[in-house]
């Protein structure tokens, strides 16, 4: 394998469908969550809460828009249809945005299922990379990752704050046993798109 300047080993990037692939994912989920959180920003009844979601789904469209930027350029091929939504990813937010009565196991399931699988899915492209390659998406990876971080540890701090009840944890532990179901049933494996290599 060819070393780096630094004497570490040279990485192959990913295969430029894969590439394409994955960042139509990432597009599709972080749209998505932005027309989600959005919506329940306007459902909100805790001002705190309204204005959490609202800043939250104003920085997922950001990174859907960041993404649409990265997707690769292909003959024929347009950035809409790259944005495919992989299948688990749209079931888990199916099932989240259809558990939207209490705020605790909502928020919970964002902060304890879904970021965090976002974030292994981020974190584990980042690892994929070459850098002279995939200079662009190392950079949006990097911007995307630090946002996605900070957010969910301020997602968790908001979860905790909202378990003031047996019931509300009960609540946040079936829907987080929902959660994973559909994901392991999708078969996703690691992350929201699933990992092809």
């Amino acid at each position: 394998m060819p070393e780096t300047p630094d004497g570490g080993e040279a990485r192959g990037s990913l295969p430029l469908a894969v590439t394409a692939s994955l960042v139509g994912g990432y597009r599709w989920i972080e749209q998505r969550l932005f027309e989600l959180l959005g919506g329940w920003a306007a459902e909100a009844t805790s001002a705190e809460l309204r204005m959490h979601l609202d800043a939250q789904s104003a920085r997922h469209a950001w990174h859907a828009s960041l993404w649409a930027d990265r997707l690769p350029v292909r003959d024929g091929v347009s950035a809409d249809e790259l944005t495919v939504a992989a299948a688990a990813a749209a079931r888990v937010l199916a099932v989240l945005d259809g558990s939207r009565s209490e705020p605790a196991p909502l928020m919970a399931g964002l902060y304890r299922v879904v970021l965090p699988r976002l974030v292994t899915g981020y974190t584990l492209h980042l690892g994929a990379t070459a850098p002279v390659s995939d200079a662009p998406v190392i950079r949006a990876l990097h911007l995307v990752l630090t946002d996605e971080i900070e957010d969910w540890h301020a997602g968790e701090r908001l979860v905790q704050g909202l378990l003031t009840r047996p019931d509300d944890v009960a609540a946040v532990s079936a829907l987080h046993l929902k959660l994973e179901s559909a994901l392991v049933e999708a078969g996703t494996g690691t992350g929201l798109t699933g990992w092809p290599v």
